[in-house]
């Protein structure tokens, strides 16, 4: 049985490629994938070459396809029903897979989803899932002042959490005005970069911009924590640190979706984790206007270029496998 994948070929350049699909075997299931969705930040640094060769080996995404030197087959949110194997058939689930229209994967790679959870939003599980792990690495509490710089989806997603706590005081910040309506979408404040609130007692930077992280720190309170969820790849970041930083006792703390929080890895997995990610997802309409663009599979190597040079203001892209995504041979 063969099936297409996207495979990016060189820096800047992507293609479908023809794969076989064997039968699943024991403990295994054979996935019809009918959503994947980009992760904007992280495959544009992919697809374009900006890995760097030491992080290679900590970025490889479950059932990756080659390396970072090209080709590679890379992507890690794909919602898509059970076809044969050991599970379900017809049940849709959750896979951290590549851009694919069907694979094989160990049934407890497919993560059932709630059935409240429609397939559209259900690509959005990745994100919320590194969301999930920011607002533990940040542990805020009732009452706080919180800014989030940066309304792309994880800094919406952040957002959503936090202004779900008891008294707390949240400001989404982004420098396209139109992010606005996104962030009273989901119950929080709006800010111009120039009138960011000051003193918060936690910040969120989310931006991927040196300026963002920056700026995180101009707004911190005393003994404040601000937490970076960007990653910058092979770019350096400059920070000013001889002015407030050390007498206030700032303090930054990296957030990562591929570790669990010590504080919590005494009671949570990934698995855990991913099941709550999806429960959250479930029952919450307004979590669909994260999803702002949609385009065909046929389409992804054209897609993957425009998305990948920052293209116009898309949230989170979904991507529709027409049809049945049929296999020949």
């Amino acid at each position: 049985m063969n099936t297409k994948a996207f495979w990016v070929e060189e820096a800047g350049r992507g293609r479908l490629r023809e794969e076989s699909v064997p039968a699943p075997g024991p403990g295994e299931v054979r996935v019809r994938t009918l959503f994947s969705g980009v992760s904007r930040g992280t495959e544009s640094l992919v697809f374009n070459g900006r890995v760097p060769p030491a992080m290679w080996p900590i970025m490889r995404c479950a059932h990756q396809g080659g390396d970072f030197d090209f080709p590679v087959k890379y992507g890690y949110i794909v919602v898509g029903e059970i076809e044969a194997g050991d599970g379900p058939v017809g049940q849709r689930v959750f896979c951290l897979h590549p851009h694919q229209q069907r694979f094989i994967v160990p049934a407890s790679a497919a993560r059932a989803l709630p059935d409240n959870l429609p397939p559209e939003r259900a690509v959005l599980a990745a994100n919320m899932e590194t969301a999930i792990n920011g607002v533990w690495d940040g542990q805020p509490g009732p009452g706080d002042k919180i800014t989030v710089i940066g309304a792309g989806v994880v800094g919406a997603l952040v957002a959503w959490l936090v202004g779900r706590i008891p008294g707390t005081q949240v400001c989404l910040v982004d420098m396209n005005p139109a992010r606005e309506k996104l962030a009273h979408t989901l119950g929080v404040d709006f800010a111009l970069p120039d009138a960011v609130p000051s003193e918060q007692d936690l910040v969120f930077h989310c931006s991927g911009s040196p300026a963002g992280l920056r700026q995180s720190l101009d707004i911190a309170g005393v003994e404040a924590t601000i937490v970076e969820l960007s990653w910058y790849g092979e770019r350096d970041v400059n920070l000013a640190l001889g002015g407030p930083f050390h007498p206030r006792r700032l303090r930054i703390q990296s957030s990562q979706v591929g570790r669990i929080p010590a504080h919590r890895q005494a009671r949570w997995d990934y698995d855990r984790r991913m099941g709550l990610a999806l429960r959250l997802l479930a029952d919450h309409p307004m979590l669909d206007a994260l999803i702002d663009e949609q385009s065909e599979f046929m389409d992804l190597p054209e897609t993957m270029s425009r998305l990948a040079k920052g293209a116009g203001e898309v949230l989170c892209h979904r991507v529709h496998y027409s049809g049945s995504g049929t296999c020949t041979g």
